[in-house]
């Protein structure tokens, strides 16, 4: 019998790689969207079969994290052999413009999954993943951090993700639930959201380079990330739910780049000096800053043999090749409308 999975968050960037990934294992998938007015399943789309195929193996369904009853049906229905809790409001920045739905989704949010995954408990054993943020570091006291590391939240999004990592080990202890958190540091892919700085970066460059844009605005350059790829980091998540027991993992490559850094691959990549392109508009800074992130995976990587496997210069160059294609279309259009 091929395992079941259910993942919260399924369009988003992690969710899409990670249902590739349990696809290609031969899991049946099944996938909580929220309904909106517009179509949002484009990271999706190239696996998502009509779900009357007998051959089917991704299944979407409606709801909302916030809805602690239909999530509970979803699950009970589904009847998963592991769920991955992928599902948030994500970008640090809004969370302070949107504090109290940042709350509601990401820790709420989280807390109705581990409900739902206790009730079905009670049938069947089910494995849950937490997606944990090294955002939760904060104003961090040492460096690089580990899974001991104390928290010292920035935001209203890290404030809720320490509320959810702590839901999370109070299931597993419990109520002995496999329930585990895996502490991701940024990670990043061709499928990042274009108001994360990363993307943001790698859009306008070459939009830049083909003469569609000429300016980018950015707040801190200072500030220093560990940057990963999103398609390693999603086998890291799958591996924690094969491990032999259920506990808390850093994934992170290690090391540390500046935004100026990442900078410099993106506009060297292209061949252009990103110094004459970009300034610093105050609107992008955040009322509290975190300067350092910078994980320590050891224990991932004796533990579970994860590792990253792709370096922040080559993250940067894929995802310029693939943001330089969009941006060849976009010149292409436009030259047929004029």
């Amino acid at each position: 019998m091929p395992k079941t999975a259910l993942i919260t968050g399924i369009t988003g960037q992690d969710g899409s790689y990670l249902a590739e990934l349990l696809l290609e294992k031969g899991y049946d998938v099944h996938g909580i969207v929220r309904r909106s007015s517009t179509f949002n399943t484009d990271r999706i789309e190239h696996i998502y079969k009509d779900p009357h195929e007998s051959n089917a193996k991704l299944h979407l369904h409606y709801g909302d994290l916030t809805d602690g009853q239909n999530l509970t049906n979803l699950v009970l229905d589904a009847e998963p052999d592991e769920i991955y809790n992928l599902g948030a409001q994500s970008h640090v920045r809004v969370s302070f413009d949107a504090p109290a739905y940042t709350v509601q989704v990401v820790g709420v949010g989280a807390l109705n999954v581990l409900e739902a995954a206790r009730q079905l408990n009670k049938k069947k054993e089910v494995r849950v993943y937490q997606a944990s943020s090294s955002e939760m570091f904060g104003d961090v006291i040492e460096t690089p951090q580990t899974e001991k590391t104390p928290f010292q939240p920035q935001s209203p999004y890290a404030c809720a993700k320490v509320y959810a990592f702590h839901q999370t080990v109070n299931y597993r202890q419990g109520y002995d639930m496999f329930a585990t958190n895996g502490i991701l540091f940024n990670h990043e892919s061709p499928r990042r959201g274009e108001t994360f700085v990363t993307r943001k970066i790698t859009r306008a460059a070459t939009r830049i380079k083909l003469g569609l844009q000429e300016k980018l605005y950015l707040g801190n350059l200072d500030a220093k990330r560990d940057w990963g790829y999103a398609k390693d980091y999603v086998e890291g998540m799958w591996m924690m739910l094969q491990h032999d027991k259920p506990d808390d993992f850093v994934l992170a490559t290690g090391e540390t780049q500046t935004i100026r850094q990442f900078l410099d691959y993106t506009f060297g990549h292209l061949d252009l000096d990103w110094n004459k392109y970009v300034e610093i508009d105050p609107r992008y800074f955040r009322p509290t800053e975190v300067d350092l992130l910078l994980g320590d995976p050891s224990k991932a990587k004796n533990e579970l043999g994860w590792a990253a496997k792709t370096s922040c210069k080559e993250l940067a160059e894929l995802m310029v090749d693939h943001d330089l294609e969009l941006a060849r279309q976009e010149a292409t259009q436009k030259s047929l409308m004029s």
